[in-house]
């Protein structure tokens, strides 16, 4: 399977940057980019030589760059046999959305082709947001919106056109969104390739990765909601010792991070909420009160993700979605010395987070 990255990011937010930098630097990796050629800022006119017929052009770095002029899941078919035929050697492919994109089609393309999902396998989507222009084009654009809200990380750009202030309030504003996405500072994309890649966030496992301060900022403000998803919290969150590299990386000079209640408020309409037990869920009742919401409230529902104690089953049950696609899979057993619990996030535009509270809740056991 060839793995797929997904870049996003509104106009001016530093794709381009990225994209030479992948196209050139010598990293030793064989990488397709593939562009959509609609975006202001097109790489082609800096770096590419375009030859008016030929699609695909081989970079010096071993690395090949191609630019859509049809349908994305024809370039990829492509792709895929001039690979198996020899023609083209490439190992992973990314793929950058113009800056006016929504990513969501993209990456439903690689769970509703079957020729695609078969070669193909979605990695991760990473967002680039411009830490100077982004409140302003978050309130004007949704899509730039949904671009945060599907993203497996988030890398912030620009981030020395503006002050420790304002770049904390942004991360606060950006974890309101999406609190599974790890939000990382970067310079002039100079982040690391490593970090760009691999980060499975499609693949179905046991872990749940939520930013600890969204955790601890949600219980401080919806404890008396839910007596029932008291404080389960303290000792499993052990990411926030950065055992993965989130943690050490983007909370350097966020030790103001407490007088973020003070932050200027942004009613977004890309929302984000947790929902916890440690009672188990009757496994019928979930799965149709599940399949119930993604029918009414597919197309607002960017991402969702779970890690769930279902009642009779000795190992945890994994679930996760983009839209109306859902997959679930059972994980790992629990172990003796864990605490069984469920956690669930999910990602979207205006969801009616009590209905779906309430009704997780009477699907308890």
């Amino acid at each position: 399977m060839i793995p797929v990255t997904i870049l996003t990011g509104f106009l001016g937010s530093g794709k381009t940057t990225l994209l030479k930098r992948i196209l050139n630097e010598k990293h030793g990796m064989k990488i397709a980019v593939i562009e959509n050629e609609f975006g202001e800022e097109n790489i082609d006119n800096e770096i590419l030589v375009q030859d008016a017929n030929e699609q695909i052009i081989q970079m010096s770095n071993g690395c090949i760059c191609c630019t859509i002029r049809g349908d994305l899941a024809r370039v990829l078919g492509d792709l895929a046999a001039k690979k198996q035929a020899g023609e083209l050697d490439f190992d992973r492919v990314v793929i950058e959305t113009t800056g006016l994109a929504n990513p969501g089609p993209v990456a439903q393309t690689f769970f509703m082709d079957n020729q695609i999902a078969d070669e193909f396998l979605l990695d991760a989507i990473i967002t680039l947001v411009d830490a100077k222009h982004a409140d302003h084009q978050l309130d004007e654009h949704e899509v730039v919106q949904r671009q945060v809200g599907f993203a497996d990380r988030l890398f912030v750009t620009k981030s020395d056109l503006v002050d420790e202030k304002a770049l904390g309030d942004l991360r606060h504003r950006l974890l309101h969104m999406n609190p599974k996405a790890a939000i990382k500072v970067v310079n002039f994309g100079e982040a690391d390739i490593k970090e760009i890649f691999d980060l499975r966030g499609f693949n179905l496992n046991a872990k749940l990765e939520i930013d600890p301060e969204f955790l601890a900022e949600d219980d401080h403000d919806h404890d008396h909601d839910h007596a029932h998803h008291d404080h389960d919290h303290g000792h499993d969150h052990d990411h926030a010792n950065c055992d993965h590299d989130h943690g050490k990386c983007d909370h350097e000079g966020h030790d103001h991070g407490h007088a973020h209640h003070h932050h200027a408020h942004h009613d977004d309409k890309i929302k984000s909420f947790v929902y916890r037990s440690e009672r188990p869920f009757d496994p019928n009742r979930l799965e149709d009160f599940l399949g119930g919401i993604l029918q009414i409230y597919g197309e607002r529902l960017l991402r969702y993700k779970g890690v769930l104690y279902m009642k009779g089953v000795d190992r945890k049950v994994v679930f996760q979605g983009v839209h109306q696609m859902m997959g679930s899979d059972l994980a790992s057993k629990w172990q003796p010395i864990e605490k069984k619990n469920s956690k669930m996030v999910f990602i979207g535009i205006e969801l009616p987070q009590d209905l779906i509270t309430d009704g997780l809740d009477a699907c308890l056991a």
